[in-house]
């Protein structure tokens, strides 16, 4: 009989444990990207950024804000599913430099040159400014 009521305290105590647990607020957090600055670049990083949210939006990143001007994006996560510096690295293995850290190497190759660094002659050519929607155009 001990048995029966130890097992049947410890899975009611399990089970209001569990209940407890809350998921923490969303946050907003911006990170600089330099090579930020055309639609090229934007699509890229949207379509990956669709990828690592996951099909059922299950990974912990809810929206983003890309702002070309500004060569930044802000982006809204739950932190308890997933952190700004896996985040960092994701955007890194997409070939883009996020913050202080740098993109892979194998990555950054891929890219199309108008999405690599000023250093490397990316970015908008001149009397071609790539800010601008295309279909607006």
């Amino acid at each position: 009989m001990k048995k029966i009521l130890m097992t049947a305290m410890i899975i009611l105590l399990a089970y209001f444990a569990q209940a407890q647990v809350m998921q923490q607020k969303a946050v907003w957090s911006t990170i600089a990207m330099p090579q930020l600055r055309c639609w090229v670049c934007k699509e890229k990083i949207e379509a990956h950024l669709f990828q690592e949210k996951g099909p059922n939006d299950d990974a912990g990143i809810i929206k983003w804000i890309i702002n070309l001007n500004a060569g930044n994006m802000r982006i809204q996560y739950y932190p308890d599913r997933i952190t700004l510096d896996y985040i960092r690295v994701s955007l890194n293995n997409a070939g883009f430099d996020a913050d202080s850290t740098k993109a892979t190497p194998d990555a950054y190759n891929i890219l199309p040159p108008i999405c690599k660094r000023k250093d490397d002659g990316g970015g908008p050519q001149k009397g071609k400014p790539c800010n601008i929607d295309p279909k607006l155009q």
